[in-house]
Parts: structure tokens; sequence; C-alpha cells
């Protein structure tokens, strides 16, 4: 094959060679790096992806799989967070229906404890305990009773609150410090058959009223902040997902450009080497 030689006196000279093609190998190397970036184009084109293996970017790889778990702290968080607030929801909605009874039996109790009432007030006490007896079934239902004594605190985990650093998790926490069932509220000792009782009922109910919006004030002040950290780890996880995009994902336009350029660049190096190989040829007219 040709190649080119410099005499002493700085002329060139062209030399031949059968034995080693130069310009077959420097074209075969070059061709050999234009398919791979094809290959690597086409696998960021089919995979949607930059990175498929840690081999395209090893740092960036770790730092994608530290969004990704960070974000999936966060998606539990959030799951975690509804299903509180859907709990505490239920337990609100007792609490409103056991506000209402309390209602109905301090206007029973009102009416016995009444100079006017000149009814039977057996007939209201049996009421008044039925309804006593609906508020303890109300807070059995939603497990809002121990009987009588406190719930005890309770904790929601509500996901990282730390994004790419050391782990550390958020937990909410709130403590309903009395039941909110009749022996929980003091009252279901209470009765209205006699004026006297009906008069220590009234007194009782009204603390129980006290105890039980202190109740629904923790409760509602629960639900307030699961919501807003539940808000706030949304928009975080967006956030977290777009930069691990940013990391992972593949530039489409890009790639698409990278494709024609290498498939080009393939087709135009596949003929120069074709040209090369029969340069090697031309060598044969010479022994002619």
């Amino acid at each position: 094959m040709a190649g080119k030689k410099i005499n002493h006196g700085g002329e060139i000279q062209m030399s031949f060679s059968v034995n080693t093609n130069i310009a077959s190998l420097n074209g075969q190397v070059q061709l050999n790096k234009t398919q791979m970036s094809l290959q690597g184009t086409l696998a960021r084109l089919t995979s949607g992806l930059r990175i498929n293996s840690s081999a395209d970017d090893a740092a960036g790889l770790a730092v994608a799989n530290r969004f990704r778990m960070d974000n999936a702290g966060l998606q539990t968080g959030i799951r975690s967070a509804n299903d509180a607030t859907s709990r505490l929801q239920i337990e609100d909605g007792a609490m409103d229906n056991i506000s209402n009874l309390l209602d109905r039996a301090l206007t029973l109790a009102t009416q016995a404890a009444s100079d006017t009432f000149l009814g039977n007030r057996t007939t209201l006490d049996n009421e008044f305990q039925s309804v006593l007896s609906e508020i303890t079934r109300s807070a059995t239902s939603v497990a809002l009773q121990t009987s009588g004594t406190s719930l005890g605190a309770r904790s929601v985990f509500v996901g990282n609150t730390q994004i790419s650093t050391a782990a550390s998790v958020t937990y909410v926490s709130f403590n309903v410090s009395t039941a909110v069932d009749a022996q929980g509220l003091g009252i279901s000792t209470q009765n209205i058959t006699q004026q006297s009782s009906a008069a220590t009922a009234i007194t009782a109910l009204q603390t129980a009223v006290g105890t039980l919006g202190t109740a629904q004030g923790t409760i509602g002040a629960a639900m307030n902040r699961l919501q807003f950290i539940s808000s706030l780890s949304q928009t975080m996880s967006v956030a977290v997902a777009a930069s691990e995009s940013r990391i992972r994902d593949a530039n489409i336009a890009e790639e698409a450009a990278n494709l024609t350029k290498f498939n080009i660049l393939n087709q135009s190096g596949l003929a120069a080497l074709a040209q090369a190989n029969q340069g090697s040829s031309s060598v044969l007219s010479l022994l002619r």
C-alpha cells in the first residue's frame, strides 16, 4: 500500500506496502468508533434512558438512584399521610355525632332539672341512658374508647425530611389525652331521674362537651398538618422526579440528531474503507 516517505533533501516520496494497509487500518478504527456511537445512540433511543448501564455514567447513575430512593420514601409518606387523614376524618365524623348526642343529653337533663317540668322524669331518663349508650357505641365503632382511659399518642410516618443527604424521617405525632366514650367523658354514671341528679348531669355534660372539643381540636390540628405535609411531599416528589429525569433520561431530540449523524458517518466510513482496501490491489499493477 502507498505511504509517504521524506528523503534527505526534504522531498516527499511515496512508498508502497502490501503487508500493511495503513489507510485501511485507520478506516477500521474510525468505523469502529462510529458504530459504537451508533449502537449507544440506538440503545438510548429504544430505552429512553441516557444511562443504560453504570459504564454510561457511574457517578450520574449513583445520584439518579439516590433521587429514586428519595422519591420512593416521599411516595410512601404521602400514602401514609393520606391513609391517616382518612382515618382521622372517620374519627372526626364520629366525634361530630357524639357532639350531637351530648347536645341531646344536655337538652334532656335541662328539661328534667326544670322546676316547670311536670312530666315523668323516668321516661326522660330512659332516653338519656339510650343517648349515653349511643355515645359509647359511636366511640367504640371507631376505637375512640379505651375503657375510659387515655387513647395515647399516635405517630404517622410522612416521609423523608431531607433529600439526598443523611437518612432522616418525619413523623406527625398527636395525642388524644382522653377517650370520648361515656366513661371517658365522665358521664357514664349520670341519670336524670330526679331534679337534683339532673342538675348534676348538666354540670358533667358541660364538662364532657369541653373534653370532646379538646379532642376534636387535636384531631383537626393533626388533619391540617397531615394535609399540609402531604401537599408539600407531593411538590417535593415532582421536583425529585424531575431531577432524576434530567440525569437518567435521554434527550430524544438530541439522540435523533445523533442517529442521523452516525448513520451518515457509518455509511461514509464503509465507503472509505472499501476504497482503502481497493488501494492494495493497485500495487499489483507495478508487477505487470
